[in-house]
């Protein structure tokens, strides 16, 4: 449903209206854009993305259509803001041509402001990009890529289901830097089936020589609704070795020059992915294409709106070819009510290694510095926050502790 359609907002009790009125007026952070493919050419056991093995024929053209009415839609919640960084994320992007791309990219920056110098991020699997067209997606505006490795030894490789090899690999991150992307990532995944600790540094040390600006670095985990959840591969790493791995990976990546600024992400001075770092510091995000969610704040009357599109993208689809309107059936969305928002707002910023200044909070949220006064203290009780009043940091411990850090801002 369109937010403007509400007959009436939800109203949160009286203590927490106070907390709010006492509270700086919410400022809206910087504006990204995601846009959703949803296709694969095949589903890995591992994902729990919303991605759908593709059809013998992409409907690229009905899809591009799609997305520009799914943007129009939302374009009244974002009059006069300007977009910062635009992430095409799957499913696997690199499926649909350069063409298309542009089509997308030309029909969004004619209906939005784009900053000078947008990062665009396109998210690429070695084994679908048509090597010829890095050139054409950097024609289209194209400026990041995040290329989905995961490993470079075969056998992980093949345990994980990817539909590339090692070489293919490293021909597809050395075309596209031949093609003039520089702006590089790659994503690699540890504690995997088989793999030993020379193994997973091996790893890294040939994702390092290919010389990336940016480099994900995630443990596989067995995430409910996957096959792998309903079916654990053998041979995964235990708890311990899985920490050493972790803890040996990290070093090598530091003593390549890579900062750790996020939990999994790493990056040499300057190449942080701006896109992610909106997520992180809870700034808003428009979301268009099946299955995406977005995020505004809007400052005349303090609201925080989530919003999400329908998933399947046959339906998707369906839905814009069957309504000359946009109704509930394409989406939905739902107030972040106050009570809910430190944990909102805590759940992505404590991802970040950074420190971060209550009025950050103050500003990203809507509330008072008083609506987690107690919650700040028992972090810092309990060694996993360090701060003088104003600005906290995470300690080595808190990082340890990330998830029981961030529960403890979970409102009953």
């Amino acid at each position: 449903m369109h937010p403007h359609a509400h007959g009436e907002h939800c109203a949160p009790d009286c203590a927490h209206d106070r907390a709010h009125d006492a509270a700086p007026a919410l400022v809206p952070g910087p504006l990204a854009l995601y846009i959703h493919i949803p296709w694969c050419v095949r589903k890995c056991p591992y994902c729990d993305f919303n991605s759908h093995q593709r059809p013998q024929e992409l409907p690229v053209a009905e899809y591009v259509a799609a997305l520009v009415r799914d943007l129009e839609f939302d374009l009244p919640n974002v009059w006069g803001r300007t977009v910062h960084s635009v992430f095409f994320g799957g499913g696997t992007p690199s499926l649909f041509p350069a063409s298309a791309i542009n089509d997308i990219l030309a029909a969004c920056s004619a209906r939005l402001r784009f900053a000078p110098g947008t990062e665009v991020t396109l998210e690429c699997n070695p084994g679908t990009a048509e090597f010829d067209r890095f050139e054409g997606y950097r024609a289209a505006g194209v400026n990041r890529l995040s290329f989905g490795v995961q490993s470079f030894d075969d056998g992980c490789l093949k345990a994980l289901g990817r539909i590339h090899d090692s070489g293919e690999a490293e021909r597809a991150v050395k075309l596209a830097q031949d093609a003039g992307l520089d702006n590089l990532n790659i994503d690699l995944m540890y504690a995997l089936p088989g793999q030993t600790m020379a193994m997973a540094l091996h790893d890294v040390e040939r994702a390092v020589a290919l010389e990336p600006a940016h480099l994900s670095h995630y443990h596989l985990t067995m995430e409910p609704n996957t096959v792998f959840a309903a079916r654990p591969p053998q041979g995964l790493p235990d708890e311990d070795d899985a920490w050493a791995m972790q803890e040996a990976c990290q070093q090598r990546i530091a003593e390549a020059g890579f900062g750790h600024y996020e939990i999994s992400a790493y990056a040499k001075p300057g190449r942080q992915c701006r896109h992610n770092l909106a997520y992180w510091t809870y700034a808003d995000y428009l979301g268009i294409g099946a299955g995406a969610h977005g995020k505004i704040s809007f400052g005349h009357d303090g609201r925080i709106l989530r919003h999400w599109k329908k998933k399947n993208p046959r339906e998707y689809l369906a839905a814009f070819a069957a309504d000359a309107g946009y109704g509930a059936h394409v989406g939905g969305d739902e107030d972040v009510l106050l009570p809910a928002r430190p944990f909102d707002y805590m759940l992505n910023r404590l991802r970040l290694h950074a420190p971060f200044a209550l009025t950050e909070f103050e500003q990203a949220t809507g509330l008072s510095r008083a609506a987690i006064a107690s919650e700040i203290a028992a972090a810092e009780a309990r060694g996993w926050l360090e701060g003088n009043g104003e600005v906290y940091a995470l300690t080595a411990q808190g990082r340890n502790f990330n998830n029981d850090l961030v529960s403890l801002f979970l409102k009953d």
